[in-house]
């Protein structure tokens, strides 16, 4: 039997800003149940490509393949619609609005019968939801009926990471998840990403915490200069070796560099 197709893959994916090359054929395949890190240096194009895969930028060039499907996404609610979930690092909520109407944001459940044909929103099936949504991040929020305003960073990231894990069917993006966090945070993060990837919904992160990614991811995708120049395995490589790839130093000791 053949293996399935990779959940989200790219082929030669390129982006140019006018005269900026923020990305040069960039080739990523990734797999039910898989965490994968992607790492480079600022301006490497990580969040160009993040972007890309949630439909927020369209590539110049290449193709995106969802489930083995060739597809093209010119909004990211298109994105969406197929399954791809990303946590961005300003969060996309909405600080006047309480917790359990950020977890249903554009996705707002109608009542039933007449009222829901009028625009009445069940908010008491929304609310029963969002707590159990929220059970799953292991990080105490308060009340769903609490403005996303009033709650701390690692609880507005929290709010951010349970919707994306309840809403993404395909593959959840993740930029920066645990910047704002503190350290018992960022381990609840961390447990929400070992729990979601052993139900087979694969993760790509994105993060400058290479110890946590080394730790959480089991390949490394490494960015340099809009070119992904080493897909790592972890049991393969160390922190130190992630960073050799980062700079460039791994280029030029394996006689690539320019």
């Amino acid at each position: 039997m053949s293996s399935p197709p990779p959940v989200l893959a790219s082929h030669l994916i390129t982006k140019h800003f006018g005269s900026v090359r923020a990305l040069r054929g960039v080739d990523v395949a990734i797999h039910a149940g898989e965490v994968v890190g992607l790492v480079g240096d600022n301006g490497a194009g990580k969040s160009t490509l993040v972007n890309i895969f949630a439909g927020a930028l369209q590539p110049s060039s290449g193709q995106i393949f969802v489930d083995g499907q060739e597809v093209s996404f010119r909004s990211a609610l298109e994105a969406r619609k197929r399954g791809i979930e990303t946590v961005y690092q300003d969060l996309a909520l909405a600080p006047d609005l309480a917790v359990w109407a950020n977890l249903f944001l554009g996705r707002e459940r109608k009542a039933k019968g007449i009222l829901g044909r009028l625009g009445w929103l069940d908010r008491k099936t929304m609310r029963r939801e969002a707590e159990t949504i929220l059970e799953r991040t292991r990080i105490r929020i308060g009340s769903v009926l609490s403005k996303a305003g009033q709650l701390s960073g690692g609880q507005r990231q929290a709010i951010a990471v349970g919707r994306a894990v309840a809403w993404g069917s395909r593959i959840l993006l993740m930029d920066e998840p645990t910047a704002a966090l503190g350290v018992e945070q960022q381990e609840r993060v961390a447990e929400l990403i070992r729990t979601v990837s052993s139900e087979g919904l694969p993760i790509l992160l994105i993060s400058h915490n290479l110890p946590q990614v080394h730790r959480l991811c089991e390949r490394i995708l490494v960015l340099f200069q809009g070119q992904l120049i080493a897909d790592l395995r972890r049991d393969e490589c160390s922190v130190e070796e992630i960073v050799s790839w980062i700079t460039g130093s791994a280029l030029v000791r394996n006689g690539n560099g320019k």
